[in-house]
Formats: C-alpha cells, structure tokens, sequence
C-alpha cells in the first residue's frame, strides 16, 4: 500500500479511537470497511505500534470496556497530531475530489491568495529544526519596513491563522523570536549544528496563549459571556484548548479560558464585536473596552 494510503488508514484509526469512548477492535474494523479498507487483529496492533513510534500517539487497550483509547498523559503533543490529521483528511479528500477532473475546482472556493507564500521553505526549515542545524536568512519586518538578515537556531514550526511561522533564538539577541515564513528569503541551512537549550521548551511557551506573543507570565482565568445562539460557535472552534462551559441558561452562555491574555486574544475579542462580553479579569475589560472606545471614535 502507498504511503498516502497508510496515513489515511492511522488516520482513520486516530478518528474512531478519538471520537467514541473505547470502540472495540469489531467496531474499529467496520469503520474502516466503509473507508474501503479491509484490516486483521494483527494489522491493527501493527499501526498502532506504528502510530506510537513515529508520532507518540498512546493507544492502549482497556480490557475492562473492551476498547481502545488514547492515553492523552503519555502522548506527546496530541492536538498537534490532531490538527495533522486534520490536514491529512482535507488533502485527501481533495485529491479524491479532483480525481473527478479540473472541474471539481468550480465548486471549492479557497481563502484569500498569498496563503501560501514561502510555504517552499517549509522542508528545509523542518530538516533544520530536527537535525539542530543552524540557518541564515533575509526576513523583512512590518514594524519597520525593511529586510534584516539573521542568524538563527531554529526550535519550532507553529501554524497560526492558515500562516506559518518559525520560533527559534536568533544570534543576535540571545532569545527566541519569531519570525513569518511568507517573509523569509534567501534561507540557508547551515552544516553547523547547536545544542538545544534544556531549560527552553519551545511546545509549553505556547501552551497558555492564543496565537504567537508568548509570555512567560502566568496564566489566569478570563470569564466570557456569548449569546446562547453565538456560543454554538465557540463550542465547535474553540478559542484556546483550556476553554471550558461554567455556567449556560437561556440568556447567556459564560465560558472560561485558562491564559496568559495577549494581543492575539484581544483580536479575537474584538473580532466577534457584540456577541461577546469580557467578565474577568478586570485587566482585559479595561484594555477591550478601551480598543472599542477607540475604535468608535473613528466614526464620531
């Protein structure tokens, strides 16, 4: 079997596994027949073994229920991987779809061009940041309007907003910086390797924030109050992974987040306009508040 159909079958395993409360190996096994695949015990202990070597994803087996379930303590970045298989199954349906011939195009519309920008660079970056090598590169700054070359030791790739973005420690400032791969040119990976600082850990500095301006500030808990009809909107895309419901009746819904508040959360805030309300802290009231002020000056 191909690669491509390899993945598709972790995939599909990860789904199931996923989506169900411990589904049995029958339950598994009917799930991916209607995906055209057809599996034995073995094979599915094999993937799984598989699945827990190349991606650390845990899937052990609970003989009390009869089922299978991720051990979300013992798996490394789990919702990265999620959002990898993610990617994964849109691709694939795609390429499914434009089988059907060029046409199929007139029915998918894409968001706005330029997403893709230095998405060329990606391979290399990623080689860099498994291999601890050291790049070079021209990247030009919205803030001041120019192009500045650097050296970097790359840590981390990070998607954000249908964008990428590297997070590494440039040379010349001693910390971490992080910088857009749609403004990146001239990159360079250099032979020299670095040692990786064990006290940094590029995954935990954005665990508690929305978007890319971490903080090493600790995390605090902001109250949200949606309309019932809007919070059906936060509860399918949620704003952060800690989001939680704490309190729901007919007039409202309050939602809390577990974060270290930032400019991207702000945005965000902003974004939905009316349809939310900042209960907590009093810190993000105020600063919301004020961008709105602000924001309606414009038109007096």
């Amino acid at each position: 079997m191909s690669s491509q159909g390899t993945i598709r079958r972790y995939t599909l395993i990860i789904e199931k596994i996923n989506s169900q409360s411990c589904p049995s190996f029958n339950t598994i096994s009917v799930y991916l027949h209607e995906h055209g695949f057809e599996i034995s015990a073995r094979t599915l202990q094999r993937d799984i073994e598989q699945i827990r070597l190349e991606f650390g994803v845990e899937i052990k087996y609970d003989r009390t229920k009869r089922g299978y379930y991720i051990d979300e303590k013992a798996t490394v970045n789990l919702d990265s991987f999620l959002r990898f298989l993610e990617i994964v199954a849109t691709a694939n349906l795609l390429t499914q779809t434009l089988k059907d011939g060029k046409d199929a195009l007139k029915y998918i519309s894409f968001e706005a061009e330029g997403n893709l920008k230095g998405i060329e660079n990606l391979q290399a970056i990623l080689f860099a940041v498994k291999n601890r090598r050291q790049i070079s590169f021209a990247h030009y700054s919205y803030n001041t309007g120019k192009q500045k070359q650097y050296h970097v030791n790359p840590y981390l790739l990070k998607e954000y907003q249908n964008r990428w973005y590297l997070f590494g420690i440039a040379d010349e400032f001693k910390e971490f910086r992080t910088f857009g791969i749609d403004r990146i040119e001239n990159l360079v990976v250099k032979s020299k390797t670095f040692v990786p600082d064990k006290n940094q850990d590029a995954q935990k500095m954005f665990t508690n924030v929305v978007g890319l301006n971490y903080s090493a500030k600790t995390p605090i808990d902001v109250l949200l109050s949606f309309s019932p009809l809007q919070s059906q909107y936060i509860k399918a895309l949620p704003l952060h992974h800690s989001q939680k419901v704490v309190k729901e009746n007919s007039k409202e819904v309050q939602v809390s987040l577990y974060v270290i508040p930032n400019y991207e959360l702000v945005q965000k805030l902003l974004m939905l306009g009316d349809n939310v309300k900042v209960l907590s802290p009093k810190s993000l009231v105020k600063e919301v508040k004020l961008a709105l002020q602000t924001a309606l000056k414009q038109y007096s």
